[in-house]
């Protein structure tokens, strides 16, 4: 039954503590009761001291080919035509093996570390002695569904937490006007799994990603009411808001086995809050021309992908703990899945990306930023060094490239290695669970006591598995 006869003074009551009473009070123009002290996280971690405040990701969704970007193979080149591959398709695999083809790319060596590097990323290449690689990534799966799965959540199967929401729920929020987890997808389309990727699986569902669309205008929908309903702004917004909070919060005090509820209501609280902050952090037009420029804004192949990297360092720097930056769309197109033509392929998706990334790079360097940020570049699994048709690579869980750069690991260290072929990781061979192992680590969180309980099983990020790369941290 629906409560009548509200008291403005009822609807701070209905609405709780916390957040509630003060998006409330803020709405109706009342002073805020003094906040209870916060049980989450301080900054300096959950279990030692931190290194690392707040992650942004780069993604590159569909299969990155190493032997064609950053993983140099000259024995390609020396081999290329001969027929080394599996002779029975693999899983995964969508055509049976062809011959060893060579990178149609050409590499050089850059910076005091020497590393090869693709002519498709000639910006990270000047960026390369700040960048830390693991160069023997694998997973257990050729398929990009599951694999995508498996770099997000840690599991094959759909259902479980990803990166970003276990960090949002071990952490909590930096700040009090802004999403703690954001996910900016490639405007022609969601990845692989679509939104499962930045799911909260069985953590509370406030701990699920933001997504935003940063193509459109404005980015964050339906914030304040639209002109044409002007009746329906300023103050009646407030209490009409205010209202919709008290008796959905009465709602959920019945159901508190539904986190989604809570959820909703701290969404709610949330956007009345962005009604004021995210204007200005969504508005590019505050950016120096020199910043449009270094991003490539200027340039039809990069400004999406640039403008998503600005937009990822405002956001950070407002408050925002985890971004993730995803390049590609599902699909044939588009994407870093080049099973037709790698030299027709891969050089517009890498185009794309490579400005903005070594310009997010010096961004957030001479902001000061990189001293509590960690940057991630990675991607689900790797490519063939066998062609698939004439000129296509086809899927390879065997062996595939990440890269850290920032704030708790060494500039210019590498940590394993693959095949000569790139076929398969050989030494310091690394999963998706060492890498989350990694960068929880780095947010001051022993991956092995993050837990929580959900059907009779304490679960962690990363399961039964993973250890801390060591080798790379600063």
């Amino acid at each position: 039954m629906v409560p009548t006869g509200f008291s403005r003074r009822r609807l701070l009551q209905l609405a709780g503590g916390g957040f509630g009473s003060v998006a409330l009070a803020h709405w109706l123009g009342q002073e805020p009761p003094l906040r209870a002290a916060s049980p989450a996280v301080l900054d300096d971690g959950l279990h030692h001291p931190a290194k690392v405040r707040r992650i942004i990701q780069l993604f590159m969704n569909g299969g990155a080919s190493p032997m064609d970007t950053f993983d140099y193979k000259p024995q390609l080149a020396r081999l290329h035509g001969q027929m080394l591959g599996p002779t029975e398709k693999p899983e995964g695999f969508t055509a049976p093996a062809g011959a060893v083809m060579q990178s149609p790319f050409e590499f050089a060596q850059h910076g005091e570390t020497g590393r090869w590097v693709s002519s498709v990323f000639p910006h990270q290449a000047a960026i390369i002695d700040e960048l830390t690689f693991l160069m023997a990534m694998t997973t257990k799966t050729n398929v990009h569904g599951p694999a995508s799965y498996m770099m997000n959540t840690g599991f094959m199967l759909p259902g479980f937490p990803c990166l970003g929401a276990w960090v949002s729920y071990a952490l909590g929020s930096l700040s009090d006007n802004m999403p703690t987890f954001v996910v900016l997808p490639d405007p022609r389309g969601l990845p692989y799994n679509q939104k499962g990727n930045f799911s909260a699986g069985f953590l509370p569902a406030k701990h699920q990603g933001t997504v935003v669309d940063a193509a459109a205008q404005p980015p964050v929908p339906d914030l304040v009411a639209d002109d044409e309903y002007a009746f329906a702004q300023g103050e009646a917004d407030h209490e009409t808001v205010a209202l919709l909070q008290a008796l959905n919060r009465q709602h959920a005090l019945e159901r508190p086995e539904d986190s989604r509820l809570e959820a909703r209501i701290a969404a709610g609280e949330l956007a009345a809050r962005m009604q004021l902050s995210a204007p200005e952090a969504f508005d590019l037009s505050r950016e120096t021309n020199a910043t449009h420029v270094a991003y490539g804004l200027d340039r039809a192949e990069t400004e999406d992908f640039g403008r998503r990297c600005v937009l990822a360092r405002r956001l950070i720097e407002r408050g925002t703990r985890f971004v993730q930056v995803w390049s590609g769309p599902q699909g044939a197109t588009n994407n870093w899945d080049n099973h037709g033509n790698i030299q027709t392929e891969l050089p517009p998706i890498a185009l794309s990306v490579d400005q903005p990334i070594a310009a997010l790079y010096r961004d957030l360097q001479a902001r000061g930023l990189l001293e509590d940020t960690l940057l991630v570049w990675t991607t689900e699994f790797g490519r063939t060094p066998f062609a698939q048709g004439s000129l296509g690579r086809d899927h390879n869980r065997g062996t595939f490239v990440t890269w850290l750069a920032g704030a708790g690991v060494k500039p210019g260290a590498t940590h394993g290695s693959s095949d000569e072929l790139g076929y398969q990781a050989v030494e310091g061979q690394t999963y998706c669970y060492d890498l989350h192992a990694t960068i929880l680590h780095l947010l001051g969180i022993d991956h092995q006591r993050l837990t929580f309980r959900t059907a009779g099983v304490d679960r962690r990020l990363t399961d039964v598995h993973g250890h801390v790369v060591r080798e790379i941290l600063s």
